[in-house]
């Protein structure tokens, strides 16, 4: 058996159908359930592009959804998602398909009744997860281009943690708290010290690399290498700096709940130098 057999058409984008190889599945293709039947067979290599959600769990949610859900918007999603699969290579995590259909929707709607949010963390967001951030532009500009409305900057930040979460396999407020953790670091940082971090600069964009990476380090349960040099160096020259640094990895342990390895607070001193020092005597 090559092929599927159509269970129900939900609309001519999405099918219910049992697939040779993963049982009821979930289909998602452009076109794919245009005058479909039950029980109608479809040849799979008659079908070029389609997702398949195969998790149980996913089936029901998207189920759920696809009801309240433009046709039209069903079928710009699944360019985007085509999309970013083509240009990351990569296998997306399923759940994409809801996540971003969802919040897509609601941005819409927002939009249509003249509501915004703002995004806190647009600009660490572009600087830490670029290609994502490229992507979600990408698909910003392909709903203002098909449906007429402009969805604009901060929703591409939001759009763009939704690909990192697909890509990286992590939940979505996962990868949203990582970014609100950064920007909060910051504002810290600039609190602390009295200063106002220059977000063009190439010592910034250091930063926040080396906040994400310490992040992850911290998550992954990793140890950097402690060099007691280093620290005496860095509490000797820098006591404000070294200080701060201690409150700001205090404040990673508190968010991520997860202990932090003492040599985090040197590397990190090192950093804060180089972004304050036009703000520190």
């Amino acid at each position: 058996m090559n092929s599927l057999q159509v269970s129900k058409a939900l609309n001519n984008n999405v099918i219910i159908a049992n697939h040779p190889a993963h049982g009821e599945v979930v289909i998602i293709g452009k076109g794919i359930g245009f005058n479909r039947k039950t029980g109608e067979a479809i040849p799979l290599e008659s079908v070029e592009k389609m997702f398949i959600l195969t998790s149980r769990q996913e089936q029901e949610q998207y189920k759920q959804l696809v009801p309240q859900i433009d046709e039209q918007l069903i079928e710009i999603i699944g360019e985007i998602i085509n999309y970013i699969s083509e240009k990351t290579q990569s296998a997306l995590n399923e759940h994409i398909h809801i996540a971003l259909t969802d919040h897509l929707a609601f941005a819409i709607k927002r939009a249509d009744q003249d509501l915004s949010f703002h995004n806190p963390f647009l600009y660490e967001t572009k600087e830490l997860y670029p290609l994502e951030y490229e992507l979600a532009e990408y698909a910003i500009h392909l709903i203002q281009k098909k449906l007429g409305i402009d969805l604009g900057e901060d929703e591409i930040g939001f759009v763009a943690l939704h690909i990192n979460s697909a890509m990286t396999n992590r939940h979505i407020s996962e990868v949203r708290g990582h970014a609100q953790l950064i920007a909060e670091l910051i504002e810290m940082i600039e609190e602390e010290l009295h200063i106002t971090v220059q977000r063009q600069s190439l010592d910034y964009s250091r930063l926040l690399t080396h906040l994400r990476f310490a992040i992850e380090r911290i998550r992954r349960g990793e140890q950097v290498e402690e060099v007691k040099k280093l620290e005496r160096m860095m509490s000797d020259e820098y006591p404000v700096l070294f200080e701060l640094a201690g409150k700001l990895t205090g404040l990673m342990e508190t968010r991520l709940n997860k202990p932090v390895y003492r040599a985090e607070i040197s590397y990190l001193t090192m950093h804060l130098h180089r972004v304050a020092r036009e703000g520190i005597n």
